[in-house]
């Protein structure tokens, strides 16, 4: 696999304390990347040295298949957790300036800034200083000024934070959009339901180790415990004492107006379960039940406790 960005046994320690331990992930071009851990792990020391803001003590980041170079960081977006805009300044002024810090002539900045403004229905903020505006509308002008010279690799830190839901769905499609335009993703957040949403791969950091990587689709079925997940209309008491006498073990019931939702723990085929149901009831729906990262998540950092990890 093509990948646009590499760490390889990267260590950074300060003092006594080991920051990152013999990191490596890779990570594919195109791709929405999630680094996740706990506060602590050593995502934003990875994340800073792959914005070369700090060196690593070893170990070696590639960029498009070579060294990471100084002139790089032209081609990478960086939106940080703690937001740097210049809070005196208007939101036009600071954009076109940031704008040409990355690179973009005075002609290519305007026409960025105006086209960002149209498509995020800010225009009349042009004038107003940062200051003046709302934590999610510092936000939208962080972003604008993240992507605004259209990195091949943009690094988000908690994009999501201070974003009421409309504007986090605005900011995931525009996330979305950005990679369907060739963009890479690496996204660093503690929104589990978004690295299910968004996040094609992921990387999980324990105090200052991976302890879990790989594609989430893979992640999830890897994790599944032989649940399924059964709604349907007619006789309840029939189909579970039928269930049951199979060997399946009835974990939960809800009721959802005129059926019945069933989480069924069984080791047989699925088309084993069907086959014993679909002569008793009416189904309405059947899936097996993945678990979500936010428990697959949980359950790696529990494990990763218990076996000493440090």
């Amino acid at each position: 696999m093509d990948n646009i960005l590499t760490t390889v046994n990267v260590d950074k320690q300060y003092g006594s304390v080991k920051a990152l331990d013999n990191i490596s992930i890779d990570v594919p071009r195109g791709s929405i990347y999630g680094l996740l851990g706990p506060n602590g792990a050593g995502k934003t020391t990875l994340i800073r040295i792959i914005n070369q803001i700090i060196a690593p003590d070893s170990g070696e980041v590639h960029f498009m298949g070579r060294l990471l170079q100084r002139d790089d960081i032209a081609r990478i977006g960086y939106l940080p957790e703690e937001r740097g805009l210049y809070r005196k300044m208007k939101v036009g002024e600071q954009l076109l300036y940031l704008a040409r810090l990355k690179g973009l002539n005075s002609n290519d900045a305007i026409r960025q800034v105006n086209l960002w403004f149209e498509k995020f229905e800010i225009k009349n903020w042009r004038n107003r200083k940062v200051e003046e505006l709302s934590k999610g509308m510092q936000q939208k002008v962080q972003f604008i000024a993240t992507v605004i010279h259209r990195p091949l690799l943009l690094v988000l830190d908690e994009p999501f934070s201070g974003f009421d839901p409309i504007n986090a769905d605005m900011l995931k499609n525009e996330i979305l959009q950005l990679r369907e335009q060739g963009t890479t993703i690496v996204l660093s957040t503690h929104n589990m339901a978004s690295v299910e949403e968004l996040c094609d791969h992921i990387s999980l950091i324990n105090k200052s180790r991976c302890i879990l990587q790989g594609e989430v689709s893979e992640i999830r079925q890897e994790h599944k415990s032989g649940e399924y997940e059964l709604c349907f209309e007619g006789d309840e008491t029939t189909l579970i004492e039928t269930l049951k006498a199979a060997g399946c073990n009835i974990a939960n019931q809800k009721q959802q107006k005129h059926s019945i939702s069933i989480t069924i723990k069984t080791s047989m085929q699925s088309a084993d379960l069907l086959s014993k149901t679909i002569p008793l009831v009416n189904v309405i729906s059947f899936r097996e039940a993945l678990p979500g990262m936010n428990d697959i998540f949980k359950l790696k950092i529990h494990n990763s406790i218990n076996e000493g990890i440090s």
